[in-house]
């Protein structure tokens, strides 16, 4: 039983800037425009500064209470120790990467991933860190791939665009083992969905525009550090940021590099709006995980498909560990039809969907992969992602699931 000291997920995250002490007792947390923060002691900016002070702000590059609030907010849902937000999700990937990884480093990744992640590999590979892409729906595979300059491991919770699962509790171990940083990109899933903390993940990605935000309305990032990781253990920490508590190193390394250094910020009025969305993710998430579970449903029945990818249907090849993690599948299903010359056909004669590249829109979304999104990748790679030249991706949204069905009858007839 919960108690107003220990509410659910929903409860804690509507109450959770009113909880945090906003200014004259606000309900939200107030845009904060203000780039300089000033102090009365100079001792206190420098403890600011040395990041011996319990929070404080110096410039706005690398946070504001606006931000601040997003990132309380974001680690109660993830159940970790601490938050830092980017300016989008591919910010907080690249700060992972390129904060917490130097030449000579090896990175063991998902094959199956986000097409931006992907280009992210080639530009790592051409830094000097080494990228190892293998199929990790199975553990073995990333237990093979491990070499003695190993320093992470990133999958994707559920995969864009092809809603492959890993093996998460098997690649967690595996983690633990060899003391490896294991990242989580929880996008799709959300936090709602699932938590990576509890399969052993030291740092969880989620880009916000999408299921935390929901509404395509604002771009952002964040990554969280669960706790889970023993930081004193990884060898990339500079020696600046080597003290204190090791619980807080890594995420001290990302502000200061990700941030102050790179100058991925995300602005106040961007994570208002991101906080605003957030209040909203469990309802979201529940209504597109069962309006494209029916969609899908339907979609397999259907004689001009050939194939459709929902991780909540049996026919999933990973059902069983999408069973034993998640609440519901998310709103990302993709198909394939038996005649992918009529691909094109299809997606026109939708009238609901919206011809458009992105996710988790309160409105469902759809385009066809190979010709797009995935188009730069070229065919060899797409093959390895098992990106036929016929699949079709959809973020599905809030519309009556009556009226999508519908809609896709009338586009399927003929096809």
């Amino acid at each position: 039983m919960t108690t107003p000291q220990n509410p659910r997920f929903t409860t804690q995250i509507v109450h959770a800037d009113r909880r945090g002490g906003a200014e004259q007792g606000a309900i939200h947390q107030p845009i904060h425009t203000s780039v300089q923060y000033g102090y009365d002691k100079v001792e206190d900016l420098i403890a600011v500064f040395q990041g011996t002070a319990k929070g404080g702000f110096n410039y706005a590059r690398q946070g504001t209470p606006t931000t601040a609030a997003l990132e309380s907010m974001v680690t109660q849902m993830e159940n970790g120790r601490g938050t830092i937000v980017f300016a989008t999700g591919m910010a907080g990937i690249c700060a992972i990467f390129l904060t917490l990884l130097k030449a000579g480093d090896h990175l063991v990744a998902s094959q199956f991933v986000f097409g931006n992640t992907n280009s992210v590999f080639g530009t790592l590979a051409d830094l000097g860190i080494e990228v190892t892409l293998v199929d990790v729906t199975d553990a073995a595979n990333v237990a093979a791939a491990l070499r003695p300059h190993t320093r992470m491991v990133f999958v994707e919770t559920i995969a864009n665009p092809g809603t492959q699962i890993p093996d998460l509790q098997g690649i967690g171990a595996v983690c633990q083992e060899h003391g490896l940083l294991y990242v989580v990109d929880n996008t799709v899933a959300s936090p709602y969905l699932f938590r990576a903390e509890s399969v052993g993940a030291g740092l969880v990605l989620n880009s916000l525009t999408k299921s935390i935000g929901g509404q395509g309305a604002a771009l952002g990032g964040a990554v969280t550090d669960t706790g889970r990781y023993d930081w004193s253990r990884y060898p990339n920490i500079f020696a600046a940021y080597r003290k204190g508590d090791p619980k807080g190193w890594g995420l001290q390394q990302l502000r200061k590099k990700g941030l102050r250094d790179m100058g991925a910020t995300l602005s106040s009025q961007a994570a208002h709006q991101l906080a605003l969305g957030a209040e909203t993710l469990a309802l979201r998430m529940d209504r597109t995980s069962a309006t494209a579970l029916a969609l899908a449903q339907w979609l397999e029945q259907h004689p001009a498909v050939s194939r459709v990818l929902y991780p909540m249907l049996p026919s999933h090849p990973q059902h069983a560990f999408a069973q034993k993690h998640l609440k519901a599948g998310s709103w990302l299903l993709s198909f394939e039809l038996r005649d992918p010359g009529q691909c094109l056909a299809v997606c026109n004669r939708l009238q609901l969907p919206i011809k458009a590249t992105g996710l988790a829109d309160t409105r469902t979304l759809i385009i066809p992969v190979a010709h797009t999104i995935f188009w730069e990748a070229g065919p060899q790679v797409r093959a390895a992602m098992g990106i036929a030249d016929g699949m079709i991706r959809l973020s599905v949204g809030l519309e009556e699931p009556e009226d999508l069905l519908a809609d896709f009858a009338q586009a399927l007839q003929g096809a």
